[in-house]
């Protein structure tokens, strides 16, 4: 597909969706957690998932695609905040800009890239800070995602250090300014712009260009994006056009104001009394998800049900899996993938199971990381008012039949 025609396509798709009023109701309405269908209609690139709104594109993974650890791009969220998205991407013109305090600015071309600098994959999930949203209660502001606003994928690309080492930092160099090409509708609404400090930068960060083997997907970031493993998606800037080295930290929308939560222990407050202190969003709490069985599937009684799903963390890595099939009274230990994606990729997990009961049963998957965080039970989840950072135990409820 030619990336200059992609939003001719996506405009058809979206005029014979006729998106407008569903979309935003289902943006603003409380639902249960992935209790949402899958659009009917696919975007470029991708297959039909759950569809917030058109523009900009908001598509979440549904549940069953989580029974592997990595995630195929064409399934994978997606998750603009600007409407204003680029129409064509020509690579053999695209170049990104290096620049402030820097020895020698750059403009590096993805030939540059490909070519002139070492060659590095890391597997890791991306997850939008908001993903499970809908399962607060009350209901938190912003988009009402289940559990898939997330994915697992192999990044290929660049060492953001390298990048940085052939530019040359100057000795007051202390943050680093990422923005894309995204930009609002109304022109006094912030850029989507993200800063990360220097001691926070490892071998891990990377600039990439390929995802799962292939081009990134355009609605992914094509043609270009960073990838900052253990970190909430918000940091993961998007057709990233412009990396800025400053010594004072600027005041950001996206930082400041928005994906932020309470600065305490608990990192909660309530409806009627907002926590005055608040910090950024940043490293991903643990995690588990189910993908199979699926919220309202009919197994057969007595039958072999194998419970598949994915777990991780932000890095540390995940210790065990726990797997309830009687509502949590009892547990059990489930089996883990081997690992070799690495510690920021999902864990994959299995866990075998033999109905014995007619009716209602509900499974419940509890991950526990390698420093021994592990999830709490949905009625522990304190509430924040961005709706961030929800992991509370993973539950399906199944007919027995």
């Amino acid at each position: 597909m030619e990336r200059r025609d992609f939003f001719k396509k996506t405009a058809a798709i979206a005029g014979a969706t006729a998106l407008g009023s569903s979309t935003l109701e289902a943006a603003t309405t409380q639902q249960p957690i992935d209790n949402r269908k899958v659009s009917p209609v696919a975007f470029p690139e991708k297959r039909p998932l759950i569809m917030y709104s058109d523009r900009p594109p908001l598509l979440e993974t549904p549940r069953d695609v989580f029974t592997s650890a990595l995630t195929p791009n064409d399934q994978f969220f997606v998750r603009w905040h600007m409407p204003d998205i680029p129409t064509h991407i020509d690579p053999e013109t695209f170049t990104i800009s290096v620049n402030g305090l820097v020895k020698k600015e750059l403009n590096i071309s993805l030939n540059d890239l490909k070519t002139k600098f070492e060659q590095v994959e890391v597997t890791a999930v991306l997850q939008c800070g908001g993903n499970s949203r809908s399962a607060f209660k009350p209901i938190a502001g912003g988009i009402q995602w289940g559990s898939g606003a997330m994915g697992c994928a192999t990044w290929k690309g660049v060492r953001l250090k390298d990048i940085l080492d052939q530019a040359g930092l100057q000795k007051d160099a202390v943050w680093i300014g990422f923005n894309g090409s995204e930009k609002a509708a109304y022109y006094e609404t912030p850029n989507f712009i993200r800063e990360l400090e220097l001691s926070e930068l490892d071998d891990h960060v990377i600039l990439a260009y390929q995802m799962n083997g292939e081009d990134l997907p355009y609605l992914n970031g094509y043609p270009l994006r960073l990838v900052i493993p253990g970190y909430y998606s918000d940091s993961w800037v998007k057709m990233l056009s412009n990396i800025t080295v400053t010594n004072k930290y600027k005041k950001l929308f996206f930082m400041d104001v928005a994906y932020r939560v309470p600065d305490n222990e608990t990192e909660s407050e309530t409806p009627e009394k907002k926590f005055p202190k608040t910090k950024p969003i940043k490293k991903m709490n643990v995690k588990s998800v189910i993908g199979y069985p699926t919220r309202d599937s009919v197994v057969s009684h007595k039958s072999h049900v194998v419970i598949r799903g994915v777990a991780w963390d932000d890095g540390h890595g995940i210790q065990d899996v726990m797997v309830s099939t009687d509502g949590g009274k009892t547990w059990g230990k489930a089996l883990l993938d081997d690992g070799k994606l690495g510690r920021y990729a999902y864990r994959a997990f299995r866990f075998a199971f033999k109905p014995n009961e007619l009716g209602k049963t509900t499974i419940m998957t509890k991950a526990i990381s390698k420093i021994g965080e592990e999830q709490p039970l949905s009625k522990d989840i304190k509430w924040n008012h961005g709706g961030y950072k929800y992991n509370g135990i993973d539950e399906v409820t199944v007919e027995v039949v």
